[in-house]
């Protein structure tokens, strides 16, 4: 109850504040036509304000960044659907991909107007799925599998904490766990799934283990069985 009080007060800001008629403006890379720019994994545009975007955390209270969830009837950011469900890297090319929602929200209400906005595409890869987008986790515990349900960009080991798996098994992982730091190891479970290869931190911490991965260090990024 309380984020959604906390994010619809936030919807209001934006939607009072940065939605209105939009209004075209150049690039800033370059002399193009087009309002947007890609490079790599990254797509840019520059708004006028108001945006008109519609903004949530992509993991709640981790300084994880925000997402575009919808837009706005009006503003300038309502002629880009594809935006919609994108996380945003950067605002005025400062990275804000690893900042809590607050302070993202004053980078924006902060920058000049038109403003510089980058957006992380889907991993780089035409069949990723969307930040917030809802999927079907199917969680194997010795003989008993649940299938759950969770979004795009949630963290592996809260999902699993918050529907009640024991991802701490035995006396030592209880009291010994990190909480969710990826230094001691405990969380970590198996994955089969269609996502990204784990990281190179990850390879070397549970070099015993190649099909598993550290549930505090990993967010969902689509359908999974997930093995404790």
């Amino acid at each position: 109850m309380l984020k959604e009080l906390r994010f619809l007060s936030f919807c209001l800001v934006v939607v009072q504040t940065l939605s209105f008629a939009p209004k075209q403006v150049p690039t800033l890379h370059g002399s193009e036509s087009l309002f947007s720019t890609t490079q790599n994994d990254v797509i840019s545009f520059n708004f006028e304000k108001p945006l008109g975007m519609i903004l949530e955390e992509v993991v709640e209270g981790e300084p994880m960044g925000v997402y575009v969830i919808e837009l706005a009837d009006e503003g300038s950011a309502t002629s880009f659907p594809e935006i919609v469900g994108l996380q945003l890297e950067t605002v005025m090319n400062e990275d804000v991909s690893n900042l809590l929602f607050d302070d993202v929200m004053a980078k924006l209400v902060d920058a000049p107007s038109p403003v510089s906005i980058s957006f992380l595409k889907k991993n780089g890869n035409a069949d990723a799925l969307s930040v917030g987008t809802p999927v079907t986790i199917n969680v194997i515990d010795g003989d008993k599998e649940v299938t759950i349900e969770a979004k795009v960009g949630d963290n592996l080991r809260q999902v699993l904490l918050d529907n009640d798996f024991e991802v701490y098994k035995g006396l030592k992982q209880k009291l010994g766990n990190c909480g969710g730091a990826g230094q001691c190891g405990f969380c970590a479970v198996g994955v089969d799934g269609a996502w990204e290869p784990r990281s190179e931190y990850e390879d070397k911490k549970l070099k015993n283990s190649p099909e598993s991965r550290l549930s505090c260090l990993n967010n969902i990024q689509g359908p999974a069985n997930i093995k404790l």
